[in-house]
């Protein structure tokens, strides 16, 4: 069987019981933000929609199931979910491949635009986040993109237009990068003292905790002592200097030759970096 191309679809921070908090937080940081959904699995959510990928902020709403697979893992960016046009293929693969990979799950949330309701329908499959224990690492299947992807919701105050870049901190980079050939064959390369992979527009990229320390250092993200994990996005925006003078109606950004970093205090225990 021919491995799928690897394309990421979005990246998830998990809020938990202060979605309000995180919806106010990220509007102030210049996303535009989707009207809060209501997941069929109990889970509530806003998305800042780009132009193919998007940042998904997940937790509870009022009176909200709370998912147990959710529970498990910090406030912080723990989700890292790739682009499928048939889970069930993608799920059948996995389990040829001897991947810890569960079977599909559908659900759906309602959407409302111009007075009439639809429901986005998705389709998922995702490797058991006990033995991969960076985070969710999922497929999404749209149903229903046309609810996803629109005009009214990709255009961000901050200038943001793609998700650039996700590192993953992990102490032996070749051994989980031996997951994402067994997913997608051999697409990592070596990068100095890391290894990356193209996912569409973005790139992943595998460091060990003490390279993610040195580049991040007090703008990183809390481990809560983990030594695998979501560590940090990064965005690319049309104007570096219009988004910094955004960000710093909300928070001072550390400022680099060609980066603005929102420290992982600022943003739910979630470092954001934005490049042009």
């Amino acid at each position: 069987m021919v491995p799928p191309s690897p394309l990421l679809d979005h990246i998830v921070i998990d809020v938990h019981d202060r979605i309000d908090e995180a919806a106010q937080c990220f509007r102030a940081l210049g996303f535009n933000l989707t009207p809060r959904g209501f997941h069929t699995l109990g889970s509530a959510n806003h998305l800042a929609i780009f132009a193919t990928d998007y940042l998904e902020l997940l937790g509870f709403g009022a009176g909200g199931a709370r998912r147990t697979e959710l529970q498990s893992f910090p406030i912080g960016l723990n989700g890292l979910v790739f682009t499928t046009d048939n889970a069930e293929r993608i799920y059948q693969n996995a389990l040829a491949a001897g991947l810890p990979i569960q079977p599909v799950q559908s659900f759906s949330r309602p959407v409302t635009l111009a007075g009439t309701t639809r429901d986005a329908r998705f389709r998922t499959t995702r490797l058991d986040s006990g033995q991969v224990p960076m985070g969710r690492v999922y497929f999404c299947e749209h149903l229903t993109p046309e609810l996803v992807w629109r005009p009214e919701w990709q255009a961000h105050p901050n200038g943001v237009c793609a998700i650039s870049r996700v590192v993953v901190a992990t102490p032996e980079p070749r051994r989980t990068a031996a997951l994402f050939h067994a997913l997608f064959g051999s697409v990592t390369t070596a990068r100095d003292d890391r290894l990356t992979f193209a996912a569409g527009t973005a790139l992943i990229e595998l460091a060990s905790p003490a390279a993610v320390s040195e580049e991040f250092g007090d703008a990183a993200a809390d481990a809560d002592g983990r030594n695998e994990y979501l560590a940090a996005a990064e965005f690319r925006v049309t104007s570096l200097q219009e988004t910094m003078r955004l960000l710093r109606q909300a928070v001072e950004p550390r400022v680099e030759d060609r980066r603005a970093l929102v420290p992982a205090t600022a943003a739910f225990n979630s470092a954001l970096g934005f490049t042009e």
